[in-house]
């Protein structure tokens, strides 16, 4: 993986773990149209285990999941084309984030470990009732893992800093 921007290894996987803004995804439709959806990611190593913010290291094996219905247009969008953008950046100043490009690749998730996993990170816990909704037995999901090939990073707290 290659990176650029003035964040480093470290505080790029830093501000992902902590981050539980949507990762945004931009891909290519069949017709050759340019779309963007937005997803809860989680981020996981090269074995797909999670990494915890006291694993933050120098580490460039990792990767982004993300769940979805099997059925969403994005999916078939990406088994047509693998290749993405992706960003996940703060809304509100002093602006920060991470954004890049690579491939994704998208398994079945038979029993929604992937989808479980995101709902606690953004929900803390899967007893509403879109988690219910979400994780109904009748709904087949997949994992959609994004290996990023160049990542970005920035943080424009100290040149906004009066802007706070």
């Amino acid at each position: 993986m290659q990176r650029r921007g003035s964040l480093s290894q470290s505080e790029i996987v830093t501000f992902l773990e902590g981050a539980t803004i949507p990762v945004r995804l931009g891909c290519r439709t069949p017709e050759d149209n340019l779309w963007m959806c937005s997803l809860w990611f989680r981020l996981v190593d090269a074995d797909g285990d999670p990494i915890g913010a006291e694993s933050a290291t120098d580490r460039e094996d990792w990767t982004l999941q993300c769940a979805t219905s099997a059925q969403a247009d994005i999916v078939s969008f990406l088994e047509h084309d693998s290749g993405v953008s992706f960003e996940v950046s703060t809304n509100d100043p002093p602006y920060a984030g991470v954004r890049g490009r690579g491939s994704v690749s998208i398994d079945p998730d038979p029993e929604k470990e992937t989808l479980r996993a995101l709902l606690e990170r953004y929900l803390e816990d899967t007893e509403s009732g879109l988690a219910q909704s979400l994780l109904d037995d009748g709904r087949d999901e997949v994992t959609i893992t994004v290996d990023p090939a160049v990542v970005y990073g920035w943080d424009f707290s100290d040149r906004m800093r009066d802007t706070q």
